[in-house]
């Protein structure tokens, strides 16, 4: 057994009890996986493997369910990230204030960009949408603390104190060495997948598509005509012949080159 599960056994047992009285609290189990996943995380850093897959043995349910759940929310990382999270906000507010020389002057001092980590583990850099303190612009957050009314100078004395271990804010545990990025699908890869056959030859990146496609227009009029059935006890949704939808969608399919 690796030295990396060894230590993890040791952090499950120490933490099982906190996990059992966890659970306790909620009639449905699965109920507690945020919390479960929070509790990790607040231990390692960034939620493992073997914490998904612990948490998913407790649970009754399985890892593909808990690495789900954990891949939604964005404060869930797979990967261990820095010792402080940079968070800037870019949103409207933030952006009309001085956010942009804010991002542009962190990306200078760090010598890195948008989701990645510093190579020496203490710094992981962000660049987020509307943190809600617009009052405050430009604002950023520090391990989800917040920090307002930023200018180039607090941000030098910030990362100063940060790198002397001053800063007020606590430094976030960190198990193991971070990689270059926590981001378990890099941006460039996003823009490479394949488009959902109502995408196809859209061109503006700000168009989802989906307009005329004839495997969406074929479900509105089996609505409208009640075609649709909702069953019992569930809100799904089925249409009781759906030839005509697979033969469209097949079509579709094909001349996207799926």
């Amino acid at each position: 057994m690796s030295d990396a599960a060894l230590a993890f056994d040791d952090l499950a047992a120490r933490l099982k009890p906190e996990c059992e009285r966890i659970v306790a609290q909620y009639e449905y189990p699965r109920s507690a996986l945020l919390p479960l996943m929070h509790l990790f995380q607040q231990h390692e850093g960034y939620v493992s493997r073997d914490a998904m897959r612990f948490a998913a043995g407790m649970l009754g349910v399985t890892p593909a369910v808990v690495e789900s759940t954990v891949s939604f929310y964005t404060l869930f990382y797979r990967r261990p990230v820095g010792k402080y999270m940079l968070q800037v906000c870019r949103g409207l507010s933030c952006s009309l204030g001085n956010a942009g020389d804010i991002m542009a002057y962190f990306r200078e001092k760090l010598g890195i960009g948008h989701l990645q980590t510093t190579p020496d583990g203490v710094f992981s850099y962000e660049e987020v949408e509307c943190l809600a303190a617009c009052d405050r612009a430009a604002c950023m957050q520090v391990n989800l603390e917040f920090v307002y009314d930023l200018t180039p100078a607090m941000v030098d004395e910030m990362l100063a104190s940060m790198r002397a271990g001053t800063y007020a804010v606590a430094p976030m545990v960190q198990t193991q060495a971070p990689p270059p990025t926590w981001s378990v699908r890099p941006d460039g890869e996003v823009s490479t997948g394949r488009k959902a056959p109502g995408a196809t030859g859209v061109q503006s990146p700000d168009n989802a598509g989906g307009v005329g496609d004839a495997a969406g227009l074929i479900m509105l009029d089996r609505i409208v005509n009640r075609d649709v059935a909702f069953y019992e006890g569930t809100r799904e949704r089925a249409v009781r012949d759906s030839r005509a939808v697979a033969e469209v969608v097949a079509s579709e399919g094909d001349r996207a080159g799926h």
